[in-house]
């Protein structure tokens, strides 16, 4: 394993080769599905940031929900983190990404870090090592276990998402704060459909009964940092005990794959509007890269995959 600083393009390919070969497929959280719903901000964020999807009027969201890891064969009971993509697709015809997960602590603060993390879960005889080069990746590593980051739900609806990067708020008279946002679930298992789900799809065949009762809600909470905290570092623990309730956030029905017909839809975290600023943040501005070259790879994949079909 290399120090030397990653490119986009090797991060994939390091990464596909840990999980395999899947034409097509995203090179993580592979496995994944769509969603319809909506987003309405609290009163008082209007205030807070002038962003469209902040000022209190519904704005439609495209959700992904779906299993980490780069296999898309593996069932939904594997051990994993699990994944909250909302696009927020705003009036004007932009968007605006969030990307949630469930361990609340990110463990690597550079892309070489996590590729090198990636490969010490895939083959554990790696762990060691890793662990002995980022000594405090053990912290996150150890919080992220207590909170059963890796463990399957029950349900996707009913565990907290967190987008481990920081974001700077710009409100109407210019005053600027950064922000970190968790979405927070609503719903509790008695409100989950009562079977029992089974399978190696049971998140998915839940869910989708679930909706089939009735909408998922989650609130999006937002810690405003002091001035002491480091929105650049995602390995950073924030003092602040500043919270707001930034909305909700409403899922009513599963859709069709867009992809099923050749679009290709990317959850960037990248992708901002105005009243929204990016961090420092290396893994952040990092993003954007190797999505790139994932959905190239994507692409040239599908082409093969259906030449062959055909």
């Amino acid at each position: 394993m290399s120090s030397n600083p990653v490119t986009p393009a090797d991060a994939v390919e390091r990464i596909q080769r840990a999980f395999g070969r899947h034409p097509g497929r995203r090179t993580l959280h592979a496995k994944g599905a769509f969603y319809e719903g909506s987003f309405v901000a609290s009163p008082d964020m209007a205030s807070r940031c002038r962003a469209q999807h902040l000022q209190g009027t519904p704005v439609t969201v495209l959700v992904r929900w779906s299993n980490g890891g780069g296999n898309p064969g593996n069932a939904d009971g594997a051990t994993d983190v699990r994944g909250l993509a909302v696009s927020f697709q705003l009036p004007d015809g932009t968007r605006t990404d969030l990307l949630g997960q469930t361990a609340p602590r990110f463990p690597v603060r550079t892309p070489e870090a996590f590729v090198e993390l990636v490969e010490a879960t895939r083959w554990p005889w790696r762990l060691p090592v890793f662990l002995a080069r980022h000594r405090d990746a053990l912290g996150p590593l150890v919080a992220n276990a207590r909170a059963k980051a890796v463990v399957a739900p029950r349900s996707y609806a009913e565990v907290d998402y967190y987008p481990i990067h920081a974001y700077r708020w710009t409100a109407p008279d210019g005053t600027e704060s950064w922000v970190r946002y968790t979405f927070r679930p609503l719903a509790t298992p008695e409100h989950g459909p009562p079977e029992r789900f089974e399978g190696p799809d049971r998140l998915r065949d839940e869910i989708v009964a679930r909706l089939a009762a009735g909408p998922v809600r989650f609130r999006l909470e937002v810690q405003v940092a002091d001035a002491g905290d480091d929105p650049h570092d995602p390995m950073s623990v924030w003092r602040s005990t500043e919270v707001l309730d930034a909305g909700t956030l409403t899922v009513t029905a599963p859709v069709e794959d867009p992809e099923a017909t050749g679009q290709v839809v990317v959850f960037d975290p990248t992708r901002i509007v105005d009243g929204i600023g990016l961090s420092d943040d290396p893994i952040l501005r990092f993003r954007p890269d190797a999505y790139s070259v994932s959905v190239d790879r994507r692409i040239s994949g599908s082409r093969e995959t259906t030449s062959q079909e055909d």
